[in-house]
């Protein structure tokens, strides 16, 4: 399949899990389209770009170990992402990779996902923070940068200045997630 034969094809991708997942299998079964998908969500003006975001994401979610291979490619690009139907997805497979580095299970995220990658997404992750985006990426967000903070010591306090700034003004939804990390930075 083409780049191009792929692009056409996630005109059929909505936002029903049914058809995000049909398309996440098929990335996992057939990992030499991952490229291509990733040339799809890279371009960041095109209506299509959230679509292969949202494929992406439930790969991620998935099998994360599907991408691997592509970490370099997605952790130098993840900054130019700005639609918002794209920005929450890619938050969330940071949030993923930040989760599956810190798990306490043996993965291959822990021995792939370098300290250039972790600073790629700490640094997209502020962003999100300190940028007008949605509360979700804010959430994925602070959580991928709690995560990564216990293993670079500047990340937390950083963080907590954000959090304990933009509490007053930011929404519920946002509060509660601030609140549990405040919490946590603070054990």
């Amino acid at each position: 399949m083409t780049t191009e034969q792929l692009y056409n094809e996630l005109n059929y991708v909505n936002h029903s899990r049914e058809k995000r997942l049909f398309y996440a299998n098929m990335m996992i079964n057939h990992p030499e389209l991952i490229p291509k998908l990733l040339d799809i969500l890279f371009r960041v003006d095109d209506k299509i770009s959230p679509r292969a975001a949202w494929v992406l994401e439930f790969m991620c979610s998935k099998d994360i170990e599907t991408i691997i291979p592509y970490l370099d490619h997605f952790t130098e690009n993840i900054y130019k992402v700005h639609l918002d139907p794209a920005v929450r997805p890619v938050a969330k497979i940071c949030e993923l990779l930040a989760k599956h580095y810190n798990s306490r299970e043996d993965n291959q995220i822990k021995t792939e996902l370098t300290k250039v990658h972790q600073e790629r997404i700490i640094e997209t992750c502020f962003d999100y923070m300190i940028n007008d985006e949605k509360v979700a990426p804010k959430a994925y967000g602070m959580v991928a940068l709690f995560l990564f903070g216990k293993h670079f010591d500047w990340v937390h306090p950083e963080l907590k200045i954000i959090l304990d700034r933009d509490y007053p003004k930011q929404s519920p939804a946002f509060k509660a997630r601030a609140r549990q990390i405040l919490k946590k930075i603070k054990k």
